[in-house]
């Protein structure tokens, strides 16, 4: 297998099943936070910033 060909095999895998792989990941992650069992940790998380913070002095 000759360089020019092993370049072409390599770049068609990433136009191809490269770009459904990276396409399958970014909806995963995307899709993280939303699933059913992450609001507890979404609210957590969301208020951790206000926890050394005393209201009222």
């Amino acid at each position: 297998m000759s360089e020019h060909s092993t370049y072409d095999m390599l770049r068609h895998l990433a136009d191809s099943w490269g770009l459904l792989a990276m396409m399958i990941v970014f909806v995963a992650l995307a899709a993280w936070p939303f699933r059913p069992g992450a609001k507890q940790r979404n609210d957590e998380a969301a208020r951790i910033i206000f926890k050394d913070e005393s209201d009222g002095e």
